[in-house]
């Protein structure tokens, strides 16, 4: 009888042990597959709301993941610890993913809302026919300013008021090369993807000459200074200047008219993702007119979605500040893939520059 017990037990044991097992894979499965989603993004760069509205709408679970360059997001995707689903690269990073082979192609028939997507923005160099890539947000670089802050009166209309002795101390840069680097070329009129080593230099002694006017060299911590009043002159993005002057009103935004950076965000699928279906349908849903059109309320960036700027304030698509005409945009370039190589020559004046601020 004691026999009988025993093996009772020993066989309960066993079940229960499996029914364990069991659950720990369908969990593991579950975290890795269909039922979840990995997306990595810039921070503070989509609607919170959107994620739940999708995890509703689909069943699928959503990790979010955030970077703060492309540089670092394209470094973690391809050393390929984490099975990201989506990506949220920039225009010259897509370049560098598909040489570097980190992308699958995107299934343009699981995706109905592209139609949404103004055709401006489409099929452009740095992914043709957008086989890899699928319009997220766009927008340009410029100045943000509190004239009200400033001993003398400067409109921002040339990068070279920048450099204005009134200045001193006072100027707030983002923390990124091509940025920074671009705006001394651009002050000189030189291509914002130039690769002569000696015009390089010379955009780097010009910053150099800059440093006694800036305060710092900052990333997302630029918005609440300039909300603050604790500087009265930025370079920053469109967007997130957009927040800025929603807080507080007596900042405004500019490009200078020897012309910016018109730069483009795109969703990517890694190679690493393992649910591509998912992937697909969250571009989708990202498309969908009311969603993007939340978004981009949300975030303060452009859309380029032509269904959804139907549905946002008229005042701001009709803001030329952030919906720039195509006129205006001519006078705006994209940044080019510059290889490795130019790339870390570039990071390597930057960092010169900086060390100069010391």
């Amino acid at each position: 009888m004691k026999n009988l017990v025993k093996a009772s037990i020993a066989i309960l044991v066993v079940c229960v042990a499996l029914i364990f097992i069991t659950k720990s894979l369908d969990t593991n499965a579950s975290k890795s597959g269909k039922n979840i989603l990995t997306v990595y993004n810039w921070g503070e760069y989509i609607d919170p709301a959107l994620l739940k509205k999708f995890e509703k709408e689909t069943g699928i679970h959503v990790v979010y993941e955030t970077f703060d360059s492309n540089e670092a997001m394209i470094t973690k995707v391809e050393q390929g610890g984490t099975n990201y689903d989506i990506a949220i690269p920039s225009e010259y990073t897509i370049e560098q993913m598909k040489e570097k082979d980190l992308l699958l192609p995107v299934d343009h028939s699981k995706i109905p809302n592209l139609k949404n997507i103004e055709p401006d923005f489409l099929n452009l160099d740095f992914d043709k026919n957008n086989s890899y890539s699928i319009p997220y947000f766009w927008g340009t670089v410029g100045i943000v300013y509190n004239e009200k802050m400033l001993t003398k009166k400067l409109d921002f209309t040339s990068w070279d008021q920048l450099w204005d002795p009134s200045l001193k101390g006072k100027v707030l840069l983002v923390d990124s090369a091509r940025e920074v680097l671009g705006m001394s070329l651009n002050s000189m009129n030189m291509s914002l993807n130039e690769t002569d080593s000696t015009k390089l230099q010379k955009a780097t002694d010009k910053l150099i000459d800059l440093s006694p006017n800036v305060q710092a060299v900052i990333g997302d911590e630029v918005t609440q200074l300039m909300v603050n009043g604790d500087a009265p002159v930025a370079l920053t993005w469109s967007g997130q200047a957009a927040d800025m002057m929603y807080d507080n009103e007596d900042l405004t935004y500019t490009v200078p008219d020897e012309g910016s950076n018109l730069w483009f965000d795109n969703m990517v699928i890694p190679k690493t993702s393992k649910n591509v279906d998912g992937a697909h349908k969250f571009i989708n849903f990202m498309l969908d007119p009311e969603n993007a059109a939340q978004n981009a309320d949300y975030v303060g960036y452009s859309t380029p979605n032509k269904a959804a700027l139907k549905l946002l304030d008229p005042e701001v698509t009709s803001d030329e500040r952030y919906y720039p005409s195509a006129e205006v945009r001519k006078n705006l370039h994209v940044y080019k893939n510059l290889g490795k190589e130019k790339i870390g020559e570039y990071n390597e004046l930057f960092l010169k520059f900086k060390m100069s601020l010391k």
